[in-house]
């Protein structure tokens, strides 16, 4: 587990570049084709997980108590899901044909070395989610044991640094959890997600039926006030768009996942089971939440974590809370804790590898102490609202350089030499014309996410970005080069390692 491979298995390959140590190890190395373990249901399972995250579900009941009924929160996610089913599609294939994670990935586009900056931005976004994400966990976890025993109560009183002794125990011991089994690599994960899928839908659906029935077989499509005209309209687009910006991050390394797939039509079925339908199935459970709560009440709950409290019955408030932390976990391992870990092989590939990663990742999300950030709204807003603005134009530089500029066409060895006369070493292993096409689209993306000014716009910041930066690299790195494509078979490692 903590042995660094540094050079191909097979050693200098004939009629390959010298392969760089600063630039290769065994999880930054291309997967073999044969052996890979992701199957179209490990694919369902991934979204089944993601999709249904305890944070989507408080953005959709944000929609209900903005004034957007049952349809316009159902069409909302329908543009939004057919949308990032057709990104995260192509996003995947990218990764299934040449094997390797986001960090080699963007080498293409922005050089050996430019290619830091994508993945020093994803992986610092997901670090301090992973971070906040096991601190919203432990809030389920402590319901859960005051219920089974009150007199945990009395350690949920007290501070330390911004957290009860309680909150101390709970974060801790889920900490532990995601990183035995992240240290176990991908393929571990891919065994938890599967194994989390069916318990995640089937406890929300129970959630909702439950919810239906104590509504008395009929629930509230809209609130009160229900926005009609131009202003529905306008958050039924903006809802759409935001959909497709909170998985931002994903479509940008999604390759991390289907480098691991056994084919195209693997991840093409996945993600249509995963992300329309699985979309929609989503939404009918949100509204069913939402509307039979307002019926009952007149409230808006925030969060299917306000049902589970209000479940008059010990057991099940356990059993449903431990599904809600087994879907956190999915999640959270998945979502924010992946992209780091290759993002720090890809820093110092010399000295780490997947195992030691994900323990600094861990240790950095820990000492940040996240719910101290989430709890103040200037950290959430500028700071990770900045960083996600910028995952726009990168994604708009990698898509058109790999599928518009190159053709899908990838000299797969070259992306670990450093020889000066390699097609990614650029200039000093940085591409200027993708770095000059990123900055102005990264600035107007940030000022139109973050300026008060823009805000009827700002739901689309996500698409400004990485239309804009699309667009100056499509000119700016010229279309009459050839490109050559060679397999990274030769330098492959297995996809379970």
């Amino acid at each position: 587990m903590d042995r660094v491979l540094h050079y191909p298995p097979s050693g200098e390959v004939p009629g390959l570049p010298r392969i760089s140590a600063t630039l290769y190890n065994q999880d930054l190395a291309p997967t073999k084709k044969e052996g890979r373990h992701w199957s179209s249901y490990s694919i369902f399972a991934l979204w089944a997980n993601d999709v249904h995250s305890l944070g989507n579900y408080g953005f959709i009941l944000g929609l209900f108590a903005l004034g957007l009924g049952a349809w316009q929160i159902l069409l909302a996610l329908a543009i939004g899901a057919a949308l990032l089913f057709f990104l995260l599609t192509y996003s995947g294939f990218m990764g299934h044909k040449t094997g390797v994670p986001f960090p080699v990935m963007s080498r293409i586009a922005f050089g050996i070395r430019g290619a830091q900056l994508p993945a020093a931005i994803r992986g610092a976004v997901a670090i301090v989610w992973f971070g906040i994400q096991t601190y919203l966990a432990t809030l389920v976890l402590r319901v859960m044991l005051i219920a089974i025993a009150p007199g945990f109560g009395a350690l949920d009183q007290n501070s330390f640094l911004g957290l009860s002794t309680l909150g101390w125990l709970t974060f801790l011991f889920l900490w532990v959890i995601q990183v035995v089994i992240v240290r176990y690599g991908m393929d571990m994960i891919r065994k938890y997600e599967v194994f989390a899928g069916p318990v995640v839908l089937f406890t929300l659906i129970a959630l909702a039926v439950w919810m239906f029935f104590k509504a008395g077989l009929s629930i509230s499509f809209s609130t009160s006030h229900p926005l009609t005209g131009g202003a529905m309209w306008r958050s039924i687009f903006g809802g759409a768009a935001l959909w497709v910006t909170i998985y931002g991050t994903f479509v940008l390394n999604f390759c991390d996942f289907t480098r691991a797939s056994r084919s195209r039509k693997s991840i093409a079925r996945g993600n249509l089971w995963g992300i329309p339908v699985n979309t929609m199935l989503f939404g009918v459970i949100a509204v069913v939440m939402a509307g039979a709560q307002f019926r009952i009440n007149g409230h808006i709950i925030s969060s299917p974590s306000d049902i589970v409290q209000a479940i008059p019955n010990t057991l099940l408030v356990v059993l449903a809370s431990l599904a809600l932390l087994v879907l956190t976990i999915a999640v959270n391992m998945m979502a924010n804790f992946v992209a780091p870990v290759y993002a720090l092989n890809n820093f110092f590939p010399k000295h780490l590898n997947f195992a030691r990663a994900s323990l600094i990742s861990a240790i950095i999300g820990l000492v940040i102490l996240p719910w101290n950030l989430y709890n103040n709204p200037v950290v959430i807003v500028y700071f990770l609202g900045g960083l996600g603005a910028l995952l726009g134009p990168l994604f708009g530089i990698i898509m058109v350089d790999y599928w518009l500029i190159r053709k899908a066409r990838v000299n797969v060895p070259a992306l670990y030499t450093q020889q000066d006369s390699g097609p990614y070493f650029y200039r000093q292993g940085v591409n200027p014309r993708a770095i000059t096409a990123f900055l102005p689209a990264a600035v107007i993306a940030i000022v139109l996410g973050l300026v008060p000014f823009f805000h009827d716009i700002a739901d689309f910041s996500w698409f400004f970005g990485a239309g804009i930066a699309a667009v100056l690299y499509y000119f700016l790195a010229g279309r009459s080069r050839q490109f050559e494509e060679v397999s990274g078979e030769p330098i492959a490692v297995a996809s379970t390692h």
